[in-house]
C-alpha cells in the first residue's frame, strides 16, 4: 500500500536558515512550523524531510555534526507530538572540498534521487503527495520525481531577493499548510 506524503525542506521551512545550520545552539524553528506538522500528523500526512546538506562537502561541519543535530530535532518534534516517516540528506556539492562528497551525484536536489529512495523506501504515492520547500531547486526535484503539487516558502528571514515560483508562494509553513487543507478536506 502506497502513502500520501508531505515532503519537507529542512532550513528554510521548518528551521531559520542561518547559513550551515548544524549545531542544536544554533536551531531554531520557524514561528508555527511545529504547528504545521501537528496538523499535518492529525490528517495522517506522513512527512519526509529532504535536505541538501552541502556544507559536509565543503568542510564546514561534519556528517557526525548533522546526524547530531537530527536526532535532536526529531527529539524534540517526538516530545511535541509529530513523528517523521524519514529524513534524507545530501552531503555532496562538486565543489566540495572533502573528496568522499565533491561527486556530482542524484541525490542534490533538483535531482529528484532523494525524493525517488525515499518513495521507494517507505512505499510513498508520488502522484499523490506534495513537497515544500524554500528554493526553485526544491520544486524542480519535485517535478523530476513526480510529485505534481509544490509550494514554495519565502520568509522576510531569508536573505536574498525573492524568487519568481511556478508555484503557489506562502510566508510560511503554517500558511502553506492551512491553505493545503483546505483544498483537501
Amino acid at each position: 500500500m502506497t502513502r500520501r506524503v508531505a515532503f519537507l525542506d529542512r532550513d528554510g521551512v521548518i528551521n531559520v536558515d542561518t547559513g550551515y545550520v548544524h549545531r542544536w545552539d544554533d536551531f531554531r524553528f520557524l514561528e508555527g512550523a511545529i504547528e504545521a506538522m501537528q496538523h499535518l500528523s492529525k490528517r495522517n500526512i506522513g512527512m519526509v524531510i529532504v535536505t541538501n546538506q552541502a556544507g559536509i562537502a565543503r568542510g564546514l561541519y561534519s556528517e557526525k555534526q548533522y546526524v547530531e543535530l537530527r536526532g535532536r530535532m526529531l527529539a524534540h518534534l517526538e516530545a511535541v507530538g509529530v513523528s517523521l516517516m524519514g529524513v534524507y540528506h545530501c552531503p555532496h556539492h562538486i565543489d566540495g572540498v572533502v573528496p568522499a562528497f565533491a561527486i556530482n551525484c542524484d541525490c542534490r536536489k533538483p535531482k529528484p534521487g532523494m525524493l525517488l529512495r525515499a518513495a521507494r523506501e517507505l512505499s510513498i504515492d508520488l502522484d499523490t503527495s506534495f513537497l515544500i520547500g524554500d528554493q526553485l531547486t526544491d520544486i524542480q526535484a519535485a517535478h523530476a520525481a513526480g510529485v505534481k503539487k509544490a509550494y514554495l516558502i519565502q520568509t522576510s528571514l531569508q536573505t536574498g531577493e525573492m524568487q519568481t515560483s511556478p508555484c503557489p508562494t506562502y510566508t510560511s509553513l503554517w500558511q502553506c499548510v492551512q491553505h493545503i487543507d483546505s483544498q483537501l478536506y
